[in-house]
């Protein structure tokens, strides 16, 4: 019997304007695909992330609760913000839903996204293409990311790969396995070029790389994330990422309340609530659909 022809959109997150942020495939499932397909659908897409949401019918949950799942261009990643994002912005824009509230079921367990009202605009449209397209916030509730100590031994090979960068701070998420590196400045992190074939010779999955931000600017730390072992050299916005970023900087700054850039080529905006006593991140962010379509095999 023939499949289902699945239909998809292509979301910017964590931006308020088209070709910004961090892009996403978002495929809707009617029905049960294998990992086979699913990996090979999202190294056709060939963006840092493709996910599929298939919609669970027996939760017992008052919110309209999803099965979700990442695949970067190489592999299934058990924690993703932009894609997660980029799915809520989907399920409430196309009208799949009737509720604020969206439960999302997957490797990290159940998380949720909430549409927030925008403090900052009063108005909720953007001009796209020619048309107007909502633009609201969205608040994801996300597991915080330990760190931990990181063996000094392997230090050397880590400021080659960041191309001779002076390192402040070198530590380890524990559950993704990434480096995190701090930085002199966000300037330093901004300017920075690393080196990709090097990087692919350093421990764990991949870097976070950070630095506080200027005094004068509106953000509190700066950011980038480089993962060529998943197949993104350098990704665009990574809300996972943050997750770490917010414990970390919390301990080092004294708040909980973060303004977050993600300094790639896209560029990236997320804001942050740290809360400490149930160990959760607060992301909020804003996304726009830029392409849709119907996936025919």
């Amino acid at each position: 019997m023939a499949k289902t022809p699945v239909k998809y959109y292509v979301v910017d997150a964590f931006t308020d304007s088209a070709f910004k942020g961090n892009p996403a495939a978002v495929c809707l499932l009617e029905e049960e695909r294998d990992k086979k397909w699913l990996q090979a659908v999202a190294a056709e897409f060939n963006i840092s992330e493709t996910c599929y949401l298939t919609r669970i019918t027996d939760s017992n949950s008052p919110n309209p609760r999803f099965r979700l799942r990442w695949f970067t261009p190489v592999a299934e990643v058990k924690l993703c913000g932009h894609a997660t994002l980029a799915s809520a912005h989907t399920l409430f824009t196309i009208g799949l839903v009737n509720s604020n509230i969206i439960e999302f079921d997957t490797l990290s367990g159940i998380l949720t996204a909430k549409k927030v009202p925008d403090v900052n605009s009063t108005d909720a449209s953007k001009i796209q293409n020619g048309g107007a397209q909502e633009c609201f916030p969205i608040e994801l509730n996300f597991p915080t990311v330990p760190i931990t100590e990181f063996n000094s031994a392997g230090v050397s090979a880590i400021s080659n790969a960041l191309n001779g960068a002076t390192l402040i701070d070198i530590k380890r998420t524990t559950n993704g396995d990434d480096l995190f590196v701090v930085l002199p400045s966000g300037k330093s992190v901004i300017e920075l070029e690393p080196q990709f074939d090097d990087i692919l010779k350093c421990p764990g999955r991949g870097v976070i790389v950070t630095g506080v931000a200027p005094a004068d600017s509106e953000f509190d730390f700066i950011s980038r994330f480089f993962c060529p072992k998943y197949g993104i050299n350098e990704d665009p916005v990574c809300g996972s990422a943050h997750c770490a970023l917010a414990t970390y900087w919390s301990q080092k700054l004294g708040k909980c309340d973060f303004s977050a850039y993600q300094a790639s080529a896209r560029g990236g905006i997320l804001n942050l609530h740290l809360d400490e006593k149930n160990q959760r991140v607060l992301l909020r962010g804003k996304a726009v659909t830029v392409m849709e379509g119907t996936l025919l095999v």
